[in-house]
């Protein structure tokens, strides 16, 4: 290359990356996936859109040689990317449901695919020789579900937490794995030369050294990037090597080099691997998305021509998209109802597995390169896959709507929860460093009723855009092992025998609405939040416990006012059950005759209770939903509670717990 050629590659790069990124931004903008508009940015520099004089003014063609290799080398980090997010614990609990989604939506559609391979061949020109290869590979083409777009797709509505969602991602991730195992076998067929037959028969025996040999190496990168606490140059380094080996021991093997990096993506460890995964991501959006695939799809969308469909040529796009659509959706569908999955979730799950995507054009282009697909039937084939992913999104928000969604989540969220609790206490987490004094004292309000339960919620904004590169998927479950581990010592503190401690923890776009839905589903008791929350009083039915933020550490008795309303009488249970809990004197800061009896019937169950002025180091009750000053705790009765007297509701108080003298 002249130095002219090198400027020239420079200009047309940042070309392709302007595009890019302003394709995504217009897909995004009308709630499609960003990769459909980067897609269709590519094909805009193609002879479709601008003609040929103008595409090739604009990329030169020896200018598309260098970029086609670095396509392919951006191609190898996407199938990586692929081979790594595929997660066996997706499967969990799913098997016989997610396998029979997957070989129905591979079956029919495959069946079909060959069908009409075996029409479109004679129109395409296909020798005798070429047939068996071309009609697998049609085949199989049409059997594919692009794994990242879909799960994109539900981690985008939250979906991923729902029973629909993880059926989907089951039933995802076992057709990545068929259907790309169908098209390994296919293109070895296809590509294979007369004098390199025989390295095939090694495949089987390299699958199996990646498996055993080399990932009991990978995991040995775990311990060296928790010391680390990032992901070093030398650990990165070890990955991409490994991964380039593994392209070109494919190649070799007369497979491709995406099935290479698949396979090598799909060996890193997983298990205590989530931090090491996010790292890997965040460093390859850099170099992969934000360069590498956005060139993939240039070279890819060239090769895009449309200008000559005819009459003929449309005839043949309506019957590939009969085909790739109702073959998955109506084989994906029969797959779910065999399985008793409910009508509507049925249909959700076969719009799902239509979705085809940066996976789809990504086999296109190998059939391309290998001389399976010829440029028209190539171009046809890509508008197909345009067209599955950009309909998945209206036709799922169409059977299943968003309030569907937050009801299935809800539902989620209070299976975990088990039995019907005597007495639930619901207690928010912002920070776990800071609120143990929060969960203890929730704990302390369940009192003596059994059988009960403390539930600990911990909803984590979403502090930065997704990765653009994979599922979407990683990078939650990193920060969510920390905050399951963060939550669950707290729980820790107060579980016992015969009081669970459920943790419920997840991301939120809208934290307050998410909250207010969670305290719904679950039907709490009684609600402890911080203070800062002070429009979460409306959405809670029951009790509602604000502590301040700062509460006495070592108290030395728990105050509370004397009143006759609702508020306050609930402020004066909160009160004493706390003393309990804490073995600490009750103090009713008021000399009253009524103030005196009831101290005098706590002092008999077991609370040594007083009445006069609250000491200075006081924990102090009150009623109501704001805190005054000098106040730790207020009480608000539950929105349908009348003033009961004590004796309704003393017998809530352990009487277990020794008086201190």
């Amino acid at each position: 290359m002249t130095a002219h050629d090198v400027g020239l590659l420079m200009l047309d790069l940042a070309l392709i990356l302007v595009l890019a990124r302003v394709g995504g931004w217009l897909a995004r903008k009308v709630g499609q996936p960003p990769v459909i508009g980067e897609i269709i940015a590519g094909i805009a520099l193609g002879p479709t859109i601008i003609g040929p004089h103008l595409s090739t003014l604009l990329v030169p063609v020896d200018l598309r040689v260098p970029l086609s290799a670095l396509a392919n080398v951006g191609l190898v980090l996407f199938m990586f990317i692929v081979g790594y997010e595929l997660d066996h614990t997706l499967i969990r609990g799913r098997e016989r449901v997610a396998v029979s989604v997957s070989v129905g939506s591979i079956i029919l559609p495959s069946v079909l695919g060959i069908t009409l391979a075996l029409w479109l061949a004679d129109r395409h020109g296909v020798s005798a020789d070429d047939r068996l290869p071309f009609v697998l590979f049609l085949g199989a083409a049409m059997s594919i579900t692009a794994f990242p777009v879909l799960a994109r797709i539900l981690t985008d509505r939250g979906m991923h937490r729902t029973r629909l969602g993880g059926l989907a991602l089951a039933s995802a991730a076992v057709d990545d794995v068929i259907a790309w195992s169908l098209l390994a076998v296919v293109v070895t067929v296809a590509g294979a030369s007369a004098e390199a037959q025989w390295h095939v028969l090694l495949a089987l025996p390299f699958v199996a050294l990646m498996f055993f040999v080399v990932r009991p190496l990978l995991r040995r990168l775990l311990p060296v990037h928790a010391r680390a606490g990032r992901l070093t140059p030398p650990v990165l380094a070890v990955i991409l090597i490994g991964l380039l080996l593994s392209a070109y021991a494919a190649e070799w093997l007369g497979v491709h080099v995406i099935f290479g990096a698949f396979i090598f993506g799909a060996v890193m460890p997983r298990e205590g691997g989530e931090a090491l995964r996010q790292d890997i991501l965040e460093k390859l959006e850099q170099v992969s998305v934000l360069l590498l695939l956005p060139v993939f799809f240039f070279v890819s969308g060239i090769k895009v021509d449309l200008r000559n469909v005819g009459l003929s040529g449309l005839g043949e796009l309506a019957l590939i998209l009969v085909v790739a659509i109702s073959g998955k959706f109506v084989g994906a569908f029969v797959g779910a109802r065999l399985q008793r999955v409910p009508l509507r979730q049925s249909f959700a799950l076969a719009t799902l597995m239509n979705t085809r995507g940066l996976t789809e054009i990504v086999i296109l282009t190998v059939g391309l390169q290998l001389g399976i697909l010829d440029s028209s039937l190539f171009s046809l084939m890509v508008v197909m896959a345009i067209v599955t992913t950009v309909m998945a999104g209206p036709l799922l928000s169409a059977f299943y709507s968003k309030r569907r969604i937050e009801r299935d989540i809800a539902e989620a969220e209070r299976a975990s929860l088990g039995t019907v609790a005597a007495r639930r206490v619901f207690a928010v987490v912002d920070d776990p460093a800071t609120q143990k004094a929060d969960v203890e004292l929730a704990a302390a309000l369940v009192g003596a009723q059994r059988p009960a339960e403390v539930v600990l919620s911990r909803l984590l904004p979403y502090r930065s855009p997704a990765l653009e590169v994979g599922t979407g998927l990683s990078g939650e479950l990193a920060e969510m092992a920390r905050s399951l581990e963060e939550t669950e010592r707290l729980a820790a503190r107060v579980r016992r025998d015969d009081l669970p401690v459920p943790v419920l923890s997840r991301f939120s776009s809208d934290v307050e609405h998410d909250l207010a839905l969670q305290i719904e589903a679950s039907g709490p008791d009684v609600v402890v939040f911080r203070s800062s929350r002070p429009g979460m009083g409306p959405v809670v039915a029951g009790e509602l416990v604000t502590v301040a933020s700062g509460l006495p550490e070592r108290p030395s008795a728990v105050g509370v006012g004397w009143g006759t309303d609702a508020d306050s009488v609930a402020a004066l249970r909160a009160a004493a059950l706390i003393a309990a809990a804490r073995r600490l004197p009750l103090v009713i800061s008021d000399s009253g005759r009524r103030a005196s009896a009831a101290a005098t019937e706590l002092t008999r169950h077991g609370v040594a209770t007083s009445v006069g002025a609250v000491p200075s180091d006081a924990l102090v009750v009150a009623g109501g939903v704001e805190l005054a000053e000098g106040e730790h705790v207020a009480v608000r009765a539950a929105l349908d509670a009348d003033a009961s007297p004590i004796g309704d509701w003393i017998g809530m108080v352990p009487v277990e717990v020794p008086v201190p003298a």
